[in-house]
């Protein structure tokens, strides 16, 4: 899993995909062949893009601001040496030959870490520079020992750096743990140097103890523009709330020594030893996690300074201000430093404030690019910080950050690298990424959205409450040997779970094992994280899973023995009869047993009465019927021998569904499925394809080669062997494909069935009124009734502004209207209808359900 499955890279983005399909994401990524849909497998939108089923945003705005500082003279001195001293340095290394390229490489990359060290504080330069210092002096000491000569040529062996390149830096610093870069950071300053000869050695330290006397006389002078800029900063009335107290802050350096050196100054101006608190590569996983909780939960505890080691996969939204001490010089930084505040549930305005210091030659650039982010962002409604990483595909930040350090005080190179920040950071070329970055064209519209909303409020109103897993779970696990005991309100103990359960959660597989005893099990989720903590018991448990599987295998042929059940709410005098219904769709895949692959499976009731008349019977009729006790089961000894049940029934509803059923779903699934597997098939067999000629043309140029005589590295036939690979997997997955399309229904099962008495029926034959005196209205005259409630309602509900849709044709949903209001938020209305003089109204299990599982939308 990750969360920036792009990220400015599409071969990393498609070796990813290629996990969940490999044939459509065949070899390397070549230009030609990127894929644009994938829809079935991904949807990626930047968060400005996001919104509430309301159609309010769901991340608040987030606002950036570029605050410069002047150096002062001494700051600009020394500025000045030590970006000298990396300038000379850089290309003194431009001179190693090309066998000694990793050595100018190491330099390099020391080079622009001591730079950007010099950017951070007067603190971290000293400090690097002392390192640097007195690193180098005992490599010249050993080279002493070692050779003879102040010419003798230095042979630096930089082990520890060796396989870091110019292409490969960026993804092993930036994937690394905060740990590892800082160790990394360490040995490239401490040891890479473009000193060839002791003698350019013994200048070079020379040079160095210049520049650390230079750093230490600004630390001692107490002078730090950057320091006093933060400091008006921690003073802005965005820091404090309505009651004047101070807001959390989270501030982001890049280096230790900067982040020692912020923590101590912040403590002694807040006047607080714990308002402070560090993340840093050095701090355990475990401290750190005390950290976080503490900066998001200890009102004590103000400001987080942090480096990057903070920069991923942190939640600090208990805050919503922000401050780059340090500019980073990879700009998916950025987007990930204002993402640890800028998370779903942030209810604030987020703020960001990035330090610059002026007339500085790598400050210049960043400027340039803060300033016309800013820019753009008005224009396209702040997505910019979502798309840094893409927009120096070309020319990476970093080599334009080192070209202006080495090259800056040249005015045509300032003028160019102004005009490429102008070219990458333009509307146009924003637009672009942004499309790209969303992956998928199929941006949802209002109505998409509303439709969606809508149906998930549906499913909520129609689901399965926990109190009837409570009361299935509680009378079956006693049943099956196990002993539960109730504990606090709605939590319960086991004391034991039989053997026969533990055993049937391997036979099943699916879910965590299920164990010899639990402290506390509840059904509600707001029960579980009482102390002791309980396990939630509800669908997808494997201790209910296994309870399940367990009941069927020993009472499901009681379902379809039958069973005669009482529908309280029916007046009438007709019985009827009702059956589950079982069916499945499948193609032309097999599972691990060798069956047909099922795909889609569902399970519906179909009532039918003597004359022969089907139909739906709702999602769960059996929750408004009743058991016949035994007291009642005489009277109805005449109607369960009528001569209309004797017929072949099971036969005649297997007929129905096969006709009347089934096809609809066949329908819908075929619908869905075949349009999918065209589109994987188009993709993978332009990928497969195309890796073919790609792999058939390299063989026939290797055969070519070895037939003029030449020693290849490859042979030929290992190079066609691969082609011909590829070439007998794209046959194999277009022969799944075609089993995939052959999509058909399984044989329909009836697993349950129940004879329906009515409530009528059973009144007549006790002899006594029925149930209510709504009831004693003949059928039609109680039709007109309810229809007249019906209209009533309709047009009161039209008359609020709402948009109401009679849904009371629809069984067991517990509802009579859907009404809607200007944004489709749905009312789900009961309506009932009585005669004059009736004196109450009943409601049943699928009513209340539906009221217990949207209270604040229900209306009765």
């Amino acid at each position: 899993m990750t969360a920036t499955p792009h990220n400015g890279k599409e071969q990393d983005f498609q070796i990813f995909m290629a996990l969940l399909d490999g044939d459509r994401f065949e070899g390397k990524y070549r230009d030609g062949v990127r894929l644009t849909d994938h829809s079935d497998l991904m949807r990626r939108l930047v968060k400005e893009d996001l919104y509430k089923f309301d159609g309010t945003p769901l991340f608040p705005e987030r606002r950036s601001y570029t605050v410069q500082y002047e150096l002062s003279q001494a700051e600009a001195y020394l500025y000045s040496e030590v970006t000298d001293y990396v300038r000379k340095e850089m290309n003194r290394a431009e001179r190693f030959a090309e066998g000694e390229g990793q050595r100018r490489v190491n330099v390099g990359f020391a080079l622009m870490i001591l730079q950007r060290r010099l950017a951070s504080s007067p603190e971290a330069i000293y400090r690097s520079l002392t390192r640097r210092r007195e690193r180098l002096e005992s490599r010249l000491r050993e080279a002493r020992i070692l050779l003879r000569g102040e010419k003798a040529k230095i042979e630096f062996q930089d082990s520890v750096l060796d396989g870091i390149s110019e292409s490969t830096f960026d993804d092993a610093y930036d994937e690394a743990p905060q740990d590892e870069r800082e160790e990394l950071e360490a040995q490239l300053t401490d040891n890479a140097t473009a000193a060839a000869t002791i003698e350019e050695l013994q200048i070079e330290i020379k040079r160095l103890k210049k520049l650390e006397e230079l750093a230490r006389t600004v630390v001692r002078s107490g002078q730090d523009a950057k320091w006093n800029q933060l400091n008006t900063i921690l003073d802005d009335p965005l820091m404090t709330d309505q009651h004047g107290s101070r807001r959390k802050l989270v501030i982001f350096s890049e280096f230790k020594d900067t982040l020692y050196y912020l923590s101590k100054r912040i403590r002694n101006r807040l006047g607080q030893e714990e308002a402070v608190v560090e993340i840093h590569g050095s701090v355990s996983r475990e401290q750190r996690r005390k950290v976080i909780n503490g900066f998001m939960n200890d009102p004590e505890v103000l400001v987080l300074v942090a480096n990057d080691a903070a920069g991923e996969g942190v939640n600090l939204q208990r805050a919503h201000l922000m401050v780059n001490y340090d500019l980073p010089w990879n700009p998916n930084r950025l987007e990930q430093r204002f993402g640890r505040i800028h998370r779903i549930g942030q209810l604030e305005v987020c703020h960001l404030w990035n330090l610059i210091a002026k007339d500085t030659r790598e400050g210049d650039v960043y400027l340039r690019l803060l300033q016309k982010l800013e820019a753009e962002r008005e224009a396209l409604g702040g997505k910019v910080y979502d798309v840094l990483g893409r927009l120096f595909d070309q020319k990476a930040l970093r080599q334009m950050l080192m070209e202006a350090v080495q090259y800056g005080s040249d005015p045509q190179v300032k003028a160019r690298l102004n005009q490429v920040v102008d070219g990458v950071v333009n509307h146009e070329n924003l637009r672009q990424i942004l499309d790209q970055r969303a992956l998928v064209n199929d941006s949802m519209d209002t109505t998409r959205i509303q439709t969606i909303r809508q149906e998930m409020e549906r499913a909520h109103a129609r689901r399965l409450q926990p109190h009837f897993i409570q009361a299935f779970f509680l009378d079956a696990f006693p049943r099956l040997g196990g002993k539960v005991h109730r504990r606090e309100s709605g939590r319960w103990e086991i004391s034991r779970v039989p053997v026969s359960l533990r055993r049937r959660d391997r036979q099943i597989g699916m879910g965590l094992p299920v164990v010899e005893r639990y402290e506390r099990i509840c059904f509600e989720k707001d029960k579980v994280d009482q102390q002791p903590r309980a396990h939630l018991v509800c669908t997808g448990s494997s201790l209910l899973d296994a309870t399940i599987d367990l009941i069927l295998e020993q009472h499901g042929q009681l379902m379809k023995r039958g069973a005669v059940l009482v529908d309280e709410n029916d007046a009438s005098e007709t019985p009827r009869l009702l059956f589950y219904l079982e069916h499945a769709i499948q193609d032309g895949r097999r599972n691990r047993n060798g069956d047909p692959l099922t795909i889609s499976k569902r399970l519906q009731f179909i009532e039918v009465g003597e004359d022969g008349d089907y139909g739906s019977a709702g999602a769960a009729p059996y929750l408004d019927y009743r058991s016949l006790p035994e007291s009642e089961s005489e009277l109805i000894q005449f109607h369960l021998e009528a001569e209309w049940l004797k017929q072949d029934w099971e036969s005649k509803v297997l007929d129905y569904a096969v006709t009347d059923v089934i096809p609809a779903h066949l329908d819908e699934v075929k619908k869905q499925r075949l349009q999918q597997v065209g589109r994987v098939e188009q993709q993978v067999k332009a990928r497969l394809t195309k890796a073919i000629n790609h792999w058939d043309h390299r063989a026939q140029m290797l055969k070519e080669q070895q037939q003029a005589g030449r020693q290849m590295r490859l042979p030929a036939h290992v190079v066609q062997d691969r082609a011909d690979k590829i070439a007998d997997r794209l046959q194999v997955r277009l022969a799944e494909l075609e089993k995939e399309r052959q999509i058909m229904p399984s044989p329909p099962e009836i697993r349950g069935g129940a004879l329906i008495i009515p409530a009528g029926l059973l009144a007549r034959l006790q002899g006594r009124a029925a149930v209510s005196a709504d009831d004693q209205v003949d059928a039609e005259a109680r039709k007109r009734i309810e229809q007249l409630a019906m209209k009533s309602v309709m047009q009161a509900e039209k008359d609020l502004g709402y948009t109401p849709r009679d849904v009371s044709a629809t069984k067991g949903i517990g509802h009579d209207i859907e009404s809607g209001d200007s944004q489709g938020k749905l009312r789900f209305i009961e309506v009932k209808g009585r005669a004059q003089g009736a004196d109450q109204v009943t409601l049943t299990t699928n009513e209340i359900r539906c009221a217990v599982n949207t209270p604040d939308q229900f209306i009765l």
